[in-house]
């Protein structure tokens, strides 16, 4: 299956999310899974795609024309798929993944989780969003979110859209039986 990737490009965060994000990438690559994601060339964005890719599996970079030209393309991108904008990007991301997992990130991260979410809410697509919730780096948003509910203010329960995994294994067992697009 194809399996978006959303996280932080940056390399000032805790060593464990790298060490978690490497073992992701291992196991997508010996499961013959195809990673989809930014095609940055730093922090967690480069540790899983080095580890799909050094182990034989497949990426995708969709990458905004901003990114190719300031020089951040990542060197372990197979298939390059250039776009405009982060709009654009995340539009390709949605079309061609058949699920998200979110890892540690920050505003572009929670941007790419909330557009996939809300367009699962109606209707565009009824693909997995994941929150991998590496050491509890999610509990905020998952309280946050819990609140928007107690208020009212969202139609159904949350984790209709957005599933919380703890741990590869949780992972795993979130992605049984996902429907694949077609290349």
């Amino acid at each position: 299956m194809k399996i978006c990737v959303f996280c932080s490009a940056n390399q000032q965060i805790d060593p464990d999310f790298f060490t978690l994000t490497k073992e992701l990438g291992l196991w997508m690559a010996e499961a013959g899974h195809t990673l989809v994601y930014g095609g940055v060339n730093c922090g967690l964005m480069e540790c899983v795609a080095k580890a799909v890719h050094e182990t034989g599996g497949r990426t995708i970079g969709v990458i905004p024309q901003i990114v190719e030209q300031g020089g951040r393309i990542s060197q372990y991108v197979d298939v390059e798929i250039l776009c405009d904008n982060l709009s654009d990007r995340k539009q390709l991301m949605q079309d061609k993944s058949d699920v998200f997992i979110a890892l540690p990130g920050g505003i572009g991260t929670l941007d790419e989780i909330f557009s996939m979410a809300a367009s699962a809410t109606i209707g565009y697509h009824q693909k997995p969003v994941i929150l991998y919730n590496m050491k509890g780096f999610w509990d905020g948003l998952t309280t946050m979110l819990d609140g928007l509910h107690a208020h009212g203010v969202t139609r159904k329960q949350w984790r209709t859209y957005i599933q919380v995994a703890s741990s590869l294994d949780d992972i795993k067992t979130l992605l049984e039986g996902v429907p694949q697009v077609a290349d």
